[in-house]
This record gives structure tokens, C-alpha cells and sequence, in this order.
């Protein structure tokens, strides 16, 4: 499709990413814009990632980029930094025919007919055409290529047609895809959630057949999947499309059990919250996420002690999910179904949902509340309060203190005994004796 004929331009793609588009071109090697970032700005929409596909090996890449790192075990991996952002740029590969598949230093996959080897892809390190980049990738409104040199958009497998229908369709067989790679049954309601798109009726009945075979998907990635799709502003819809598949069973009775009003409102909620932002914020972080999903479970953030209900959450469906809690200690690996949670994560959320009884309380003296205010988790819970608290005028007030503190904090230019801006108080410093003696004591005689 010439650069007449589509609305992506140069001018919506980040800077970064054209510079590296840019070096590799300079370097002879064909560099396109590739995947979601591509229907995301067909669609209108500002792309979370901006990635490269490239005919230049990794090694090739590396050479063309001081700030360039080479990361991954079953398929190398270029990444490109500026600062804080990485720029991910991956040789164009092909999939793999049946007994072809290699791991590390040459030895062979396990065998497709063994438990271990069923299906499943192992090792996909096999460099490869654009077109054949883009036959092996999952749906087909993800393997849209834009050409820098040309600036035009290169569909191989039908992507421009269906997302023009508004349609999530599975590039080839989707009863062998599913398999090949379960956690492409999660994506595709996510995306159809998201976009607001519908899923293909033959790739929908095959999310169903195979629903089970989800379960085989490395806990730790489908972790990282929810932790996705709850950052994406669009989770009530995911989740209970999730459910509606039986995708939510295999992974986490609990999920599958508690998807109710309670679960539904609280993603609502998280939702809501997201969409005031033109991308994820920082206040989202994976205790707030957690606890939008856990905490209207009912699931406890630490197994209770025996006889006695304590350490429990004490939040259960249909619940104020701000109003009872206990902090948890050191919680043992709690989890999620299959899914682990980091117990760095549970004892945050813990410390948060912990804050919300004081933060109800405009009672407390101005000194506690200061106080309240200075505590490292104050933050997230004062992001869980807007985001579940349902009390706005809570919300002012404590913003109103956070904002007081801030202004009265030194400035960095600040000079040694400067007075802090706004007028707020003087801190006496405190006189240093010598070693041994107070500061007022009594000087010792030479």
C-alpha cells in the first residue's frame, strides 16, 4: 500500500526508532517497522512499542550501535537503548518444519511425540525472508510491516483486509497455532478486548477445543500476560471474555470461582483510572495491579496461622476492598492458581490496603497526618484510594497535604541555611561537641 493511500506517518513514529530504521537502511539491511506498533497507528492509536524487524543479523546490528545489547537464549535478540527506552530490533526468521527445531549448541528439541515436545516451539533461531517473518507471527492485523525507504505498508497475509473488518484472525491453522503457542489463545481476547474488535468464529471455536492446553504455558509469562492486560485499560472486558472461554480455569481456579460483581467492578474501576492517561503511569505498579484482581477474591495475602483467622485480608466479595485488612508479615509464596506472586509485590499491597483505615480517618491531629503523608507507601495508597476508595473529597484532602509537604521541601539550589520556600519552618541545626561531650558541655582546658 503506497504512502498515499494509508494515514501512518513519520511524524507518529518515535524518533528513537526512526534513528535506528535510519542506521540500518545506511548499513544496506532492509529495516521495517513492524507488528503491533503498526496497527496501532493504522488504527489511530499511540503503540506501547515501537519494534524493528531487520534482514541484519544480530552481531550486524551490534556493530551498527554502541548502545546496542544482545539478549535471549532461544532467539537472539538486539536491543537498542536510549536512556530508559529500549528500541527491540530482531533479525526476520521463519518458523521451523517438524525435527528441525535446535536448542542450545546444537542438540536436539525433545521429541514432538513425547509429553515434553508435543507441539510446542522450542527453539525458532532461523533467520529468514520478510514474508516468511511474517507467516510465522500469530494474528494477521500483527504482521503489518512499514518500509521506511518506501514509506509504505507491506501485508503478506491479508492484516490491512481485517483491520479494515475490525476482525482478530489466526495466521494459518488455528488449531495448530494455539498449540504451537497457548498464550496466543489469551492475546487474542485481549486484543479483540482492546481493539474492540471480534475474534474470527474458526479461531474462537479453536481458543475453546483447546482452552486446556494454556495450562502448559510457563507460569511466570502468564503472569506477565495478566500483569499486561491490566495495565491496558481494558481488563473488565479481557477477563470476562477470558472466563466466558474457560481460559480462566486452567491457570486459577480462584479467578475462574470469583468472577463475579465484585471482580468486575474492581477491574472497572482500575479501567477507569487508566484511561485519564495517554499511556500506563508510574502510579500502576504490580501491587496495585495485584490487588485490583486479588483483593475482591477474598484470597488471603498470607496462609492464616492455625486457629486463628489472623493475617487474613479480610476482604471477601461484595466488601469494602478499602476498609479491612491486616498487614501481612513475611507472607511464604502466595499464589495465584499456578501463577506465583513475588512476595516483594503481596507484602506492598499488604502495606497499602493497611494505610487505607488511617486515610479515613480526617480526625487524626495534622502532625499524624504530616506523618501519614512522609511514609514511602504513601503514594500507592493514596493511587489506591482514586482508584477503589470511591471518596473524592478523601482524595482532595490528601492531596492537598501531599502538595503542602512538596512545597515546603528544600529546593535542590537551596544554600546551607537557606530558609525553605513558601514559608515553611526552619530547621535549627544541631551544634556538634566535641567527641565525648555534649554540645553545650563545658570546654576541656589546653
Amino acid at each position: 500500500m503506497p504512502r498515499e493511500s494509508h494515514p501512518l506517518s513519520r511524524r507518529d513514529i518515535d524518533p528513537d526508532a526512526l534513528k535506528v530504521l535510519y542506521r540500518l537502511r545506511q548499513g544496506d539491511h532492509v529495516a521495517y517497522l513492524v507488528g503491533g506498533s503498526v496497527r496501532d497507528l493504522l488504527l489511530g492509536r499511540r503503540p506501547k512499542d515501537f519494534d524493528i524487524g531487520t534482514s541484519a543479523h544480530p552481531s550486524q546490528v551490534k556493530k551498527l550501535f554502541r548502545n546496542c545489547w544482545i539478549i535471549g537464549r532461544r532467539f537472539r535478540l538486539a536491543h537498542v537503548k536510549f536512556g530508559m527506552k529500549v528500541i527491540e530490533v530482531a533479525t526476520f526468521r521463519r518458523q521451523v518444519a517438524p525435527g528441525e527445531e535446535v536448542v542450545q549448541d546444537g542438540v536436539p528439541a525433545p521429541d514432538p511425540s513425547t509429553p515434553e515436545g508435543e507441539h510446542l516451539i522450542h527453539h525458532d533461531n532461523t533467520f529468514g525472508t520478510p514474508e516468511e517473518d511474517a507467516l510465522r507471527r500469530d494474528f494477521t492485523i500483527n504482521a503489518l510491516f512499514y518500509d521506511i525507504a518506501t514509506f509504505s505498508i507491506i501485508d503478506y497475509v491479508g492484516g490491512l483486509e481485517d483491520l479494515r473488518a475490525g476482525v482478530v484472525r489466526s495466521i494459518g491453522d488455528p488449531g495448530v497455532r494455539l498449540v504451537e503457542d497457548p498464550v496466543r489463545m489469551l492475546r487474542a481476547i485481549a486484543i479483540a478486548a482492546r481493539l474492540d474488535f471480534t475474534i474470527e468464529p474458526e479461531l474462537l471455536q479453536a481458543i475453546r477445543t483447546h482452552r486446556h492446553e494454556i495450562a502448559k504455558s510457563s507460569p511466570p509469562r502468564m503472569l506477565e500476560e495478566y500483569y499486561k492486560i491490566l495495565r491496558a485499560g481494558s481488563s473488565e472486558k479481557t477477563f470476562r471474555g477470558l472466563a466466558e472461554v474457560g481460559l480462566l480455569e486452567p491457570i486459577a481456579a480462584e479467578l475462574h470461582r470469583g468472577a463475579n460483581a465484585a471482580l468486575w467492578r474492581s477491574l472497572a474501576e482500575l479501567d477507569a483510572y487508566r484511561r485519564q492517561f495517554p499511556s500506563t503511569p508510574e502510579t500502576l505498579t504490580n501491587a496495585i495491579l495485584l490487588g485490583s484482581l486479588i483483593v475482591p477474591l477474598g484470597i488471603p495475602l498470607h496462609p492464616p496461622r492455625s486457629g486463628s483467622d489472623q493475617g487474613r485480608t479480610g476482604v471477601g466479595p461484595g466488601s469494602d476492598p478499602v476498609a479491612k485488612t491486616a498487614m501481612p508479615r513475611r507472607p511464604p509464596g502466595l499464589k495465584l492458581g499456578e501463577l506465583p506472586l513475588a512476595r516483594r509485590d503481596v507484602e506492598r499491597l499488604g502495606q497499602i490496603i493497611g494505610l487505607q483505615r488511617r486515610m479515613h480517618d480526617l480526625g487524626a491531629n495534622p502532625r499524624t497526618q504530616h506523618a501519614l503523608a512522609h511514609r514511602h507507601i504513601f503514594r500507592e495508597a493514596l493511587t489506591w484510594l482514586e482508584i477503589h476508595g470511591g471518596a473524592p473529597e478523601l482524595i482532595a484532602h490528601w492531596k492537598a497535604i501531599a502538595a503542602e509537604i512538596a512545597s515546603s521541601a528544600p529546593t535542590p539550589d537551596a544554600q546551607p541555611g537557606e530558609a525553605p520556600p513558601s514559608g515553611g519552618r526552619r530547621r535549627r541545626r544541631r551544634r556538634r561537641g566535641r567527641r565525648g561531650h555534649g554540645g553545650h558541655g563545658p570546654q576541656q582546658p589546653h
